[in-house]
């Protein structure tokens, strides 16, 4: 299967999530391919004015995952935006990944991954499931793992 994992991540953490999950998939046979939604230019801390660079094409994955950090309690706002200018999602199947900083998931976690959805199904697409990492260091290699096999199981 042709994985695509889109994802956005301001201080990497996100991102070294979907490197582990690219990593288990590719073990299991799947083609993988990470592609980052960037920015033009610097982003100043929390603004939500930002400008995008040209998005990830989703039309040759069988299947997307979404990556994307939580802001002030829900999904971030560079996400958002990316979700509303992606190309269509029509009938593509998507499965969500939120990092977050606090340690419950009700703290904007579980908030995101409903924003994440309603924006994918608005597009067209049948989401799958999801997961959450909470970003606190008691256990964290243990919970991204827990994801990381949540995630590969819906595939």
């Amino acid at each position: 299967m042709k994985v695509g994992i889109v994802v956005y991540s301001q201080t990497g953490n996100t991102l070294s999530v979907a490197a582990k999950l690219g990593e288990k998939l590719r073990a299991a046979g799947h083609s993988v391919t990470i592609e980052p939604i960037k920015l033009v230019g610097e982003r100043r801390r929390g603004a939500r004015d930002v400008a995008l660079a040209p998005l990830p094409n989703p039309g040759p994955y069988d299947l997307l995952v979404i990556g994307s950090p939580v802001e002030a309690f829900s999904l971030s706002s560079v996400t958002m935006k990316a979700l509303g200018q992606i190309g269509s999602l029509e009938k593509k199947s998507v499965l969500c990944l939120i990092t977050q900083g606090f340690p419950l998931p009700w703290l904007g976690g579980n908030r995101a991954v409903r924003q994440m959805t309603r924006l994918c199904e608005a597009k067209g697409a049948v989401v799958r499931g999801g997961a959450i990492v909470n970003w606190v260091k008691k256990s964290l290699d243990r919970r991204i793992g827990d994801a990381v096999d949540k995630l590969a199981a819906l595939v």
